[in-house]
C-alpha cells in the first residue's frame, strides 16, 4: 500500500477503469489531484487564525464572534470584543441589518513586535434581524469586553409567528 492510497481523493479508484489505475498514465486523475491542489491553495487562509488573514490582506470574516438569541419579544446579539472600549464601537441599523463595526489599534509599534496572534485593524460584521424591529427602542451595553445588542420586536412580528401543530399521522 502506497502512501497515495490513504488520500480520500483516490480512495474511489474502483470507479477507474484498470488501466488508469496508474497516475502517469491517467490523465483524469491527475486533472483531478492537480484541481484539488489549487482549490487548497486558493482558499488557504480563508478559516485560519485572525493573524492569518490579515498578513494577507483580508479582514477576518468572523470576528468578532457573534451570539444571537431570538424570544418572542426580541432578538438579542452578543459580540466578544476584548480590548477594547465602547468608544471604539460603531452599531448602525441599516435596511433590516445591525451592523458592528470599530477598529482594533495596536498598543506596540510593528517593528518592536516579535509575534502575535491578535487581531489588529477595522472589522464590520452585518447580522441580518429583520424590518420588524422597533428601532427606537434598541437598547445596547459594553462591559468587560462583551457588547450586548437587545432588538425589541413590533408588534406586528410578535403576532406574527403562529405555531402549527405536528399531527402524528393517523393509520388507515
Amino acid at each position: 500500500m502506497s502512501i497515495r492510497d490513504l488520500i480520500p481523493w483516490t480512495r474511489s479508484q474502483d470507479l477507474v477503469p484498470e488501466l488508469f489505475r496508474d497516475e502517469r498514465s491517467s490523465p483524469f486523475l491527475t486533472l483531478h489531484r492537480e484541481m484539488n491542489r489549487l482549490l487548497e491553495e486558493a482558499f488557504r487562509g480563508f478559516a485560519l487564525s485572525p493573524l492569518a488573514g490579515q498578513r494577507a490582506g483580508f479582514v477576518n470574516p468572523a470576528w468578532p464572534k457573534l451570539e444571537v438569541t431570538e424570544s418572542e419579544k426580541q432578538i438579542t446579539v452578543s459580540a466578544e470584543i476584548p480590548g477594547m472600549e465602547e468608544k471604539d464601537v460603531e452599531l448602525l441599523m441599516d435596511d433590516g441589518n445591525l451592523i458592528v463595526r470599530g477598529e482594533m489599534k495596536s498598543e506596540t509599534e510593528d517593528k518592536e513586535r516579535q509575534f502575535s496572534e491578535r487581531f489588529y485593524g477595522r472589522f464590520e460584521r452585518r447580522i441580518p434581524v429583520g424590518m420588524d424591529i422597533e428601532e427606537n427602542k434598541i437598547e445596547a451595553s459594553f462591559k468587560n469586553g462583551v457588547l450586548k445588542v437587545i432588538l425589541p420586536k413590533t408588534e406586528r412580528a410578535q403576532s406574527k409567528a403562529k405555531r402549527i401543530a405536528i399531527n402524528a399521522p393517523t393509520k388507515h
